[in-house]
């Protein structure tokens, strides 16, 4: 495992790999991460909720921050499976926040839990369990 990179290594990794995502780093380390998605109109269902795909979306990369917040940027790292409840509706006009702790750090699997909010709410709207393979 390589050195632990920093939240502007991790942020600029994202970026230029990934720039289709909405997701940005608010904190990293400790075998966390918090990712906030900024949600836009083309991403609310009829009713003005945020769609699945975009809480399923800022889950799996928060639980991909935290991994290669431990184990260095490893962009081989790759999600294995995705376990989603969803528990209320979120907010349309507010972020999306993710916030994920590892439950389990091995050598070739990571397994981490995501507790989704509408920012500024207390009251998480998702929850996620997620395996991923780590590239040896």
């Amino acid at each position: 495992m390589s050195t632990p990179p920093t939240l502007t290594q991790l942020s600029e990794f994202l970026v230029h790999e990934f720039p289709q995502t909405r997701c940005t780093i608010v904190s990293v380390g400790r075998k966390s991460a918090t990712v906030r998605h900024a949600v836009g109109e083309a991403e609310l269902r009829p009713g003005g909720t945020v769609s699945g795909p975009v809480m399923m979306a800022t889950a799996d990369v928060a639980l991909y921050v935290a991994i290669l917040g431990e184990i260095g940027i490893v962009p081989l790292a790759v999600t294995t499976s995705l376990s989603f409840n969803f528990m209320r509706k979120p907010a349309g006009d507010r972020d999306v926040i993710g916030v994920c702790k590892l439950l389990k750090l091995g050598r070739t699997l990571a397994v981490g839990e995501v507790t989704l909010y509408s920012e500024g709410s207390d009251e998480p709207v998702a929850h996620a369990v997620g395996t991923y393979a780590i590239p040896r």
